[in-house]
């Protein structure tokens, strides 16, 4: 099975619920084992601003599932938890992102891995750095990283 990494985030209605029925629902799938899950982070949307703030989690999985039956497995359960897709980086019930997968790096159209906004953004940056920080990115450690990133008021949230 090849080990990966997503981001979940929502910031509409029960946010905490939203994550977790999420993960409740890649739990559910037997191509998928949820191995780990980082804290809960609160951090200020990234996009428009006239948005509430946003919680956020990193997810360790693994699957033997291409990149691409993944992806649509995982926008079925945006879609299966109410997502619609009205703006780029608006509000939404929940957002499950590819981050990273073992097996390397994919540059499809609308998929590319590692995510290509994930080394400036600390709200995936620091969880992911709870279930490996050994992790390079892009060649760097995710320390590297970190120190380049917005913080965005990130705030760990028991």
């Amino acid at each position: 099975m090849t080990r990966g990494f997503l981001g979940l985030g929502s910031n509409l209605g029960d946010k905490r619920a939203q994550i977790e029925a999420a993960l409740t629902a890649l739990r559910r799938d037997p191509a998928l084992e949820v191995r780990r899950v980082a804290g809960f982070y609160r951090t200020a949307p990234l996009g428009p601003v006239n948005q509430d703030w946003f919680l956020n989690t990193v997810a360790e999985i693994a699957t033997d599932l291409e990149p691409r039956a993944l992806l649509k497995k995982c926008q079925a359960v945006e879609q299966a938890l109410g997502r619609v897709r009205h703006e780029r980086w608006g509000p939404r019930t929940i957002d499950i992102d590819l981050l990273w997968l073992e097996s390397g790096g994919v540059d499809e159209p609308g998929l590319t891995l590692p995510h290509p906004g994930m080394q400036g953004r600390s709200f995936v940056l620091v969880p992911l750095r709870e279930l490996a920080p050994e992790l390079l990115l892009r060649g760097h450690p995710l320390e590297y990283w970190l120190q380049k990133a917005d913080p965005l008021g990130l705030v760990e949230v028991p």
